[in-house]
């Protein structure tokens, strides 16, 4: 009888199983959008919070997780976060830019479902609407490589986000209504590290150990170089992909970009400087944080090591030896270089000049010509729903046209699995960053 017993539950469970759904692990989050007085350059400002914080949570996460994110906006206008590097795949319902969500209103809550499918690395969030990054509201996100998928390199002994920026002592309010008025912005007033200014933060770190640094630059206009005082660092991700271990000793991190360096602790017990500076201003604003060896017998000591400033084939030099690990596992156990990007045949050439044309009176910026304008209804509903009149596919060339500039609801039409190769040319004498919302790319040229 016993016997039966036994076998009968063994074949229960058998069934159960067979049945299940192996589901990936959710994260839940509740979040709590406020103004907060904060004080980064030692000057009152309202700062946009989250649970209260300046910078945001940090997201925590492992591939193929599901981030279950409830916003609550309790500010006095529309609010929405866009996850930065955050592949939408299969569709882009929770990206959270004007145009394929709807803005959260004041005192209410939207819920954004988003999973990390087949992704690893480092990234972070932002606001999306109305200059609202100038206030804050951004915070890290990681995707750890799951157990079982070996990463290139032995595990090291801590992990620290830095999200560096320039930042205004203006209100994000201010900000916007400069570029309403058809100005350029003015200069930025400093830099933050994680929302601190010069010598605000320390990092302690045990002499002997190797440190990983993820490094997003999450400003608004400026470029910067970063560096750690008397240290290499060993360049090991660049925003979800695993690179060649080149060595630098200080690195160009460009607006929106998020790098991944290894740093051994292999100097003498003391402090040192951890350094980040504006590239391609005048003057150059440097803001500093502190290494801090935990056996350290002083303080640091002389000038902060100096980068470089205006170069700029030094930094397109630097940015060609960036180069993706074909060997090293990405999120799945098969090796980076087994996508054979090299035997792709791309169905169409899109060529994206930026331009800054004068419109009634007023500076704008364009693409093509077509100074983007939003529509009453978030483009991805007008799809979605089929209603006429808010856009048209195809209302931007796919090559600069060369005439002047005007107003439109741009929107480019692609196919489903299609291959596109897109060529950015930038006419202008500002770098231009530009934010392939919800891909990820491979850079040919």
């Amino acid at each position: 009888m016993r016997s039966l017993w036994w076998s009968l539950l063994v074949v229960q469970i058998l069934f159960l199983l067979g049945f299940s759904n192996g589901e990936s692990p959710y994260r839940w989050y509740n979040w709590n959008i406020t103004y907060g007085d904060i004080y980064p350059l030692g000057v009152k400002q309202q700062g946009i919070l989250i649970n209260g914080q300046f910078p945001g949570p940090q997201i925590d996460s492992v591939t193929n997780d599901n981030l279950i994110i409830n916003v609550f906006n309790s500010l006095d206008e529309p609010f929405l976060l866009s996850w930065n590097g955050i592949q939408q795949r299969r569709n882009s319902w929770q990206d959270g830019v004007y145009g394929t969500n709807c803005p959260i209103p004041p005192g209410q809550n939207f819920t954004y479902v988003l999973q990390v499918k087949d992704q690893i690395g480092s990234f972070f969030y932002f606001p999306s609407l109305a200059m609202h990054k100038a206030a804050g509201g951004y915070g890290g996100i990681i995707i750890r490589s799951r157990p079982l998928i070996p990463i290139p390199f032995p595990p090291p002994t801590g992990d620290y986000t830095i999200l560096v920026g320039d930042w205004f002592k203006q209100n994000h309010t201010d900000l916007k209504a400069i570029l309403d008025g058809g100005n350029d912005l003015p200069f930025p007033d400093g830099l933050l590290v994680n929302g601190r200014g010069s010598n605000g933060l320390t990092f302690t770190v045990d002499q002997g150990r190797t440190y990983r640094f993820r490094i997003s630059n999450v400003g608004l206009t400026t470029a910067i170089n970063f560096r750690i005082q008397g240290h290499k660092m060993v360049l090991v991700e660049a925003e979800g992909t695993h690179t060649l271990q080149n060595t630098y000793e200080s690195l160009d991190i460009h607006l929106g970009q998020s790098y991944s360096v290894l740093v051994t602790m292999d100097q003498p017990g003391q402090d040192y400087y951890i350094v980040a500076s504006t590239r391609f201003t005048s003057p150059v604003l440097t803001a500093t944080s502190i290494l801090h060896y935990s056996n350290s017998a002083g303080g640091v000591s002389g000038p902060p090591p100096g980068g470089p400033t205006i170069e700029i084939d030094w930094s397109l030099n630097q940015a060609r030896s960036v180069r993706q690990n074909l060997t090293a596992s990405g999120p799945r156990p098969n090796p980076q270089g087994s996508y054979h990007y090299g035997l792709v045949n791309t169905t169409r050439t899109i060529r994206l000049a930026n331009s800054a044309p004068m419109i009634n009176g007023k500076k704008r910026y364009a693409v093509n010509s077509v100074s983007f304008i939003p529509a009453d209804t978030p483009l991805k509903l007008a799809d979605y729903f089929k209603i006429p009149g808010v856009f048209n596919l195809g209302s931007i060339q796919d090559y600069p046209t060369g005439g002047g500039g005007y107003l439109q609801t741009s929107v480019l039409a692609a196919d489903f699995r299609a291959y596109v190769e897109i060529v950015f040319e930038n006419p202008e004498d500002t770098v231009q960053s530009w934010h392939i919302d919800g891909h990820i790319f491979f850079v040919v040229g």
